[in-house]
């Protein structure tokens, strides 16, 4: 470890985040907003509310957003900057072969025009419609289900991945699905307020459906619902798919067909566009025999009704406003509290980096990621990777072998920052200036066929799952890689003229989170290589597992609104990203001090100023409803929880803030969980 300390101390030198350059940092006068601390909450009772507490009670949630947080202010930015890069790329004179720019600003242009959109109507939806309605047998209802043409939910879902066990190739992936509502509780639970949304969906569907002319809209809404309810019985509790090594099941295309006969999977591969493969991953693979039965028992009409609702659902944007509108008044408003539907701009921007997302990216990054930010995040990775080694070397619970496979896991983690290093070829994506409806089928038809296309070639790991304008980051435990888009590399998160503890605390806590979901529940399943296979001993499957148990039931303890609880198990791989991101962010932290003081800065330690760098990356104000929607369906713990949840386990923040036994957010040391610390 003396020569990573080293090799840490060289990068350190070269990472050039110095609070004390001539630079002027973009946030206060270190990185931190003070002014938005609540002093009045201790930071032992609610630290939170004491980070950020005043910033949240002046915060306005935007009438078309659900929350307010860096997040969503970020993405906000990022609208903006590729706005303009649209609207320039919209003014590109038209061109017998169109390039990647000509076709951003085509698909945004066309999706802007409403009234070209307004005068075609259902036009463009009714060749779909036809075929729907000439669907006569299951076999057929199957052969639409699984159509990319149609692109509905289907509660047999095909879809191509990368082989968890074998990263080097693509496979089909079998899964349930079919659901509109976020989750099976909205349809399952008998709390007043799921029974309230059940009706207003219900409603909402037989009005989309009136308005589009549809037979029986009352009637069929009804056995939509009804519909949609059964599926969600079968479907397996959200926390319960998290399980990598239950949601693995390799099958022949010959065993599957023997296990699920009621399935016809030939008929359904065809229909998709995709060979007879030889062999399939299935997802949820208890609950595929009795959707295939649901399937073949429920009525061919009772299926027509739900495929037209799904499609023209699917479809809202790039038809009528009427139908626009009504898509909006209950996803949007109704179901996540959304006060106004977002301009058609901000829409357009997001429905073009759907479509051609790296064709947009690759003009953002040549005009608002500057090449040392990348520079300087990759060495800070690196900062982060030698503090997680040392705490594998150390840790106490891990036997020498696991130690050593980790270790390997560790230093062949592949940090991808800011951008991809090879661009998307949108070449045989055709776009139109006068077809908003067709480009977005297009688009999809296209994404699908080139998946379809890779099932006999390697696997490609230069590619990204993100696009550069992306307010987020990821780890992927296939390709044991972290991703950091080029849009979250901005403050509060990083900053380069920030004081040190500040990035350590925001991106660095970041990077900690994505590297640590390597080595949490489901991430440490896969090796070095990526490869899905038990790698410890079972010695350290029953300690770390000891380590999971505890974490999960803090977490199942908060409540984010009445009657509505964190699952401690469905978050607990972001929970435990957290707790290492923080850990190991403040070692590395630590570490690039070289045994030095940190200084005091407005009246805070360093450590101080780490702490409240990592709350105030994730203050966020929210409607109810989003609220709720997100602990019933979302891995990631709402961001009181991220904050309090993460911080009270690790000893520093402590002693950073004097925390007492009487603090509420006080737990005894034998309580907290240390699986890096």
């Amino acid at each position: 470890m003396v020569v990573m300390k080293r090799i840490l101390i060289g990068l350190i030198a070269l990472l050039g985040i110095n609070a004390y350059a001539a630079d002027t940092p973009a946030i206060g006068s270190f990185g931190v907003e003070l002014a938005g601390r609540d002093l009045t909450i201790q930071p032992g009772a609610d630290f939170f509310e004491y980070s950020g507490g005043l910033w949240m009670k002046q915060a306005q949630i935007p009438a078309d957003r659900t929350s307010w947080g860096p997040f969503t202010e970020l993405a906000e930015n990022a609208s903006q900057h590729v706005h303009s890069i649209l609207e320039e790329a919209a003014k590109l004179p038209p061109s017998a072969k169109a390039s990647t720019p000509q076709k951003i600003g085509d698909f945004y242009a066309a999706f802007l025009d409403q009234d070209r959109i307004e005068k075609r109507g259902l036009t463009p939806a009714l060749p779909t419609l036809a075929r729907i309605q000439q669907a006569h047998t299951h076999t057929d209802i199957i052969a639409l289900l699984s159509s990319i043409e149609v692109g509905t939910p289907a509660p047999i879902n095909l879809r191509i991945t990368i082989d968890q066990k074998n990263p080097d190739r693509y496979i089909v992936n079998v899964s349930h699905g079919g659901l509109a509502l976020p989750d099976r509780d909205f349809y399952l639970r008998d709390d007043a307020q799921f029974k309230e949304t059940r009706a207003a969906y219900e409603a909402h569907i037989a009005k989309l459906l009136s308005l589009a002319h549809q037979p029986q809209p009352a009637q069929s809404a009804a056995e939509i619902l009804k519909l949609e309810t059964a599926i969600a019985q079968l479907h397996w509790p959200r926390a319960e798919r998290r399980d990598r090594d239950r949601t693995y099941n390799l099958r022949t295309l010959t065993a599957l067909t023997q296990e699920v006969p009621e399935y016809p999977w030939a008929r359904a591969l065809t229909a998709a566009g995709l060979p007879q493969v030889p062999e399939l991953v299935v997802s949820e693979m208890s609950a595929m025999a009795p959707l295939a039965q649901l399937i073949k028992r429920t009525p061919v009409s009772t299926w027509q009704s739900y495929l037209r609702y799904h499609y023209l659902r699917t479809h809202a944007a790039v038809l009528p406003k009427a139908i626009d509108d009504e898509v909006f008044r209950f996803f949007g408003h109704t179901l996540n509290g959304q006060q106004e539907q977002r301009v058609r701009w901000k829409r357009a921007v997001d429905a073009t980096n759907g479509a051609l997302g790296e064709g947009v990216g690759q003009v953002y990054v040549a005009k608002y990621f500057p090449p040392e930010s990348k520079a300087q995040m990759l060495q800070l990775v690196e900062n982060l990777r030698v503090a997680y080694a040392d705490r594998i070397a150390h840790n106490a619970w891990m036997s020498p072998e696991t130690k050593q496979v980790a270790l390997e896991k560790l230093k062949l983690f592949r940090p991808k920052i800011g951008y991809p290093d090879k661009w998307r070829d949108y070449s045989a994506l055709v776009v139109s200036r006068q077809d908003a409806f067709g480009n977005l089928q297009r688009a999809r038809e296209f994404e699908w066929h080139r998946d379809v296309a890779r099932l006999n070639l390697p696997t490609d790991r230069d590619e990204w799952g993100m696009t550069p304008q992306t307010v987020n980051a990821y780890y992927n435990s296939a390709y044991n890689e972290i991703v950091f888009p080029a849009a979250i590399l901005q403050p509060p998160f990083f900053d380069p003229h920030a004081d040190p503890a500040v990035n350590y605390g925001g991106i660095g806590g970041v990077i900690g989170h994505e590297m640590g979901h390597g080595f949490d529940d489901q991430g440490a399943k896969s090796d070095a290589h990526g490869v899905l296979h038990n790698w410890w001993t079972e010695q350290d499957v029953a300690a770390f597992k000891q380590f999971g148990d505890q974490l999960a039931k803090q977490y199942d303890q908060y409540e984010a609104l009445p009657g509505i609880k964190v699952n401690g198990r469905l978050t607990l791989g972001e929970n435990f990203g957290d707790l290492g991101g923080l850990t190991i962010g403040y070692l590395a932290y630590h570490n690039s001090l070289n045994s030095q003081a940190a200084p005091v800065l407005e009246g805070l330690t360093g450590d101080q100023r780490f702490f409240l760098a990592w709350a105030q990356v994730w203050r966020t104000v929210y409607k109810d409803q989003s609220l709720r929607n997100q602990v019933l369906s979302d891995p990631h713990s709402p961001a009181r929880f991220r904050v309090n949840g993460a911080i009270r386990n690790v000893d520093a923040w402590y002693d950073a803030f004097g925390i007492k036994p009487t603090d509420p957010l006080y737990l005894a040391p034998s309580e907290r969980v240390h699986p890096w610390q």
